[in-house]
């Protein structure tokens, strides 16, 4: 029994070792660690794929169309981590506040479960039992893992109900499970306890927003007014209002704001992240005429790209299709002399065809005189027109034209 009751002290004493160990180990590199290093990363990754890309364009390997419609991938694949980890920032902000409740409500349960369970049982099966229980909570999905963070910001609140920073980090996690009230709620704790701030109105903002399907309710305005009130430039708000009007295509609206937040340059912000999503907010813009298009020279094409309603039914039903729109002569070549490649899911969409979408120096807009003009769906998102396609066609439209263009895609292509 003696031998039975060291090996268990013995298993004891290594969990709180692995417990405390991981808890010394994080708090020495929480003043080192620079918590944007995954979005450091990205950037990182971007430029390598980006000059890539350029490195196969330069040789010949791709052309305009598809050179431009990479790039602006790997831009828009920064872009949503932009609200992620602004919430990360103020987290490690607000972590090492709780940091010494965890592991001592651990390591309680720990010496407690123990001693209750070798009183029960007395046994070498708990000693081997107690491995599988730990691999068991470690297969843990995310949602189960964010239901135990949770639980124990709850507790930490529990015990330290003046604790502004427990309520704010609680409240933040509990957006991200979607419990859109007991956010709000958490939040109001924080203002009863601190005051009024920027952050956290943003913060209730962001909820509400969230709980309102991404809309900009009358409740979310009056706290974007609030946040906005006490801090103009607060970095969750904007960021809040670039990404509604990005979603909204409002894309010189998100120029607008993120750039407030990039010009004031505050160290909680990633200013790399929020650059590339302002790129790919000009890069979208671009597509309707603003700012290149409107300094362009030559013919400009106005252009409004809709889907039926019957082939918007069918559409949902499958996953995100490419939609190729284009240009070619009336007469002759059949080449595209300007051509934009987007996503059925960015439809309705105005856009404008100039000389800056021309696939070739040698086959401009304003090298001919009349064109046909195409909106087409495709089935296995390669280009050209075929079996299975959905197109939208108009014939003969004369490129010097100031007139707005329907151009409806309604007809399936046999």
């Amino acid at each position: 029994m003696l031998e039975l009751l060291v090996i268990v002290v013995a298993f004891i004493l290594l969990l709180l070792i692995i417990v405390w160990a991981h808890f010394l180990t994080q708090n020495r590199k929480a003043a080192q660690v620079d918590n944007s290093f995954r979005d450091e990363t990205n950037v990182r990754l971007y430029h390598e794929h980006k000059a890539e890309i350029e490195k196969d364009f330069q040789q010949g390997g791709l052309d305009q169309e598809s050179y431009e419609y990479l790039v602006a991938e790997l831009e828009q694949s920064l872009l949503q981590d932009i609200q992620e980890n602004n919430q990360e920032a103020n987290a490690v902000v607000n972590k090492s506040s709780l940091s010494i409740i965890w592991p001592s409500v651990i390591s309680i349960f720990i010496i407690v479960f123990s001693v209750i369970l070798y009183n029960q049982r007395g046994s070498m099966e708990l000693i081997a039992n107690t491995p599988q229980s730990v691999g068991d909570h470690q297969q843990l999905d995310e949602q189960q893992r964010m239901i135990v963070e949770i639980q124990k910001l709850k507790k930490a609140t529990e015990q330290e109900p003046k604790n502004a920073d427990a309520w704010y980090t609680l409240g933040q996690a509990l957006v991200g499970i979607g419990e859109f009230d007991d956010a709000l709620t958490s939040f109001d704790k924080v203002i009863e306890i601190d005051g009024e701030q920027a952050d956290v109105f943003g913060a209730k903002a962001q909820a509400t927003y969230y709980k309102s399907n991404q809309k900009i309710t009358a409740e979310v305005q009056e706290y974007i007014d609030k946040a906005l009130m006490l801090d103009p430039k607060d970095p969750s708000t904007n960021i809040l209002l670039g990404m509604n009007n990005f979603i909204n295509k409002n894309y010189q609206q998100a120029i607008n704001y993120w750039s407030l937040i990039v010009n004031d340059d505050r160290e909680t912000v990633n200013v790399d992240a929020l650059k590339s999503a302002i790129a790919e907010a000009k890069n979208r813009l671009s597509l309707t005429g603003g700012i290149a298009g409107k300094s362009e020279e030559g013919p400009q094409l106005s252009l409004h790209v809709s889907v039926s309603d019957e082939i918007i039914e069918k559409l949902n039903e499958g996953e995100d299709k490419v939609v190729f729109i284009y240009a070619i002569p009336s007469e002759g070549s059949r080449m595209p002399v300007a051509a934009i490649k987007v996503q059925a899911s960015d439809l309705p969409l105005d856009v404008v065809l100039n000389n800056q979408r021309a696939m070739s120096p040698q086959a401009k807009l304003s090298d001919v005189e009349n064109v046909n003009v195409f909106a087409i769906i495709s089935k296995d998102g390669g280009a050209g027109i075929k079996p299975g396609d959905y197109k939208a066609e108009l014939s003969g439209i004369n490129v010097d034209t100031k007139d707005t263009l329907e151009l409806v895609i309604n007809s399936l292509v046999e």
